[in-house]
């Protein structure tokens, strides 16, 4: 099998089997916090515009620009906030500068993606494997073109529990990805150094960095389902095995 990490979207990317989807400054954090709290279902858009097509009163918009909550929108793109939303049984459309933009790029071609944090991380890596019948690749978000320390730092954590599970071919991706995550035991040190990290820091939401930053908290792995429109609508991803057996402490 094969292990390939991408540590920034390009157009010109094509996937031939599972994707694991990272912006874990938010977006694929609070996605999983969203299907934690009972969301039924999370549509993601490539755009503030195309989320707000969906707008009525059975459905939630949850997103960013800038980092702050779009006008017109119930939520912005915070984990903290997601999980304590009443969003039981609705459907949340969510849009955001960084994180939905990757997801669609995989979706172009991939047989399977998946939204994967370090909130999420053991059990995303888990649902990756099983599905994967040659090669898990992992694609990071970044930070509007650029390579994010925060992602880059998670896809090796990704790499380390999937690599607990079987044997994987290593590309150069992955190789750096691990070397991230072996230079900082401390998570809450490279999310809190990254780019993503600081632009929160100006608009005073830094305290979603630290939950952000907790690893294996949740069983929660959005899964790519289907499509509506302009939107891809992620269900929670359900293991063969239970998700709350045997997580590794990530140190």
């Amino acid at each position: 099998m094969r292990l390939r990490v991408d540590l920034i979207p390009r157009e010109e990317l094509s996937f031939s089997d599972v994707v694991l989807v990272v912006d874990v400054i938010r977006a694929t954090t609070t996605a999983a916090a969203f299907l934690e709290a009972g969301a039924s279902a999370l549509y993601l858009t490539p755009s503030i515009e195309s989320a707000r097509a969906f707008k009525d009163e059975d459905v939630i918009l949850g997103g960013e620009v800038g980092g702050l909550k779009p006008q017109g929108f119930d939520l912005g793109n915070s984990p903290q906030e997601a999980l304590e939303a009443q969003v039981g049984g609705r459907t949340v459309v969510m849009s955001t500068t960084n994180g939905t933009k990757a997801a669609h790029l995989a979706a172009r071609s991939a047989k399977h993606v998946l939204l994967a944090s370090l909130y999420n991380a053991h059990a995303a890596a888990r649902l990756a494997h099983e599905l994967a019948t040659e090669e898990v690749a992992v694609l990071c978000a970044g930070k509007e073109g650029r390579v994010g320390l925060d992602d880059t730092y998670t896809a090796g954590v990704l790499a380390e529990f999937l690599q607990l599970m079987g044997q994987y071919e290593l590309d150069d991706g992955a190789l750096v990805a691990l070397s991230t995550r072996r230079t900082y035991p401390d998570p809450l040190e490279p999310l809190s150094l990254s780019a993503a990290a600081q632009a929160l820091k100006q608009v005073g939401l830094e305290d979603d960095v630290p939950f952000c930053a907790q690893v294996a908290k949740s069983p929660a792995v959005p899964l790519l389902v289907g499509r509506s429109g302009e939107a891809l609508i992620f269900h929670r991803g359900t293991s063969q095995r239970s998700s709350q057996v045997g997580i590794p402490v990530v140190s």
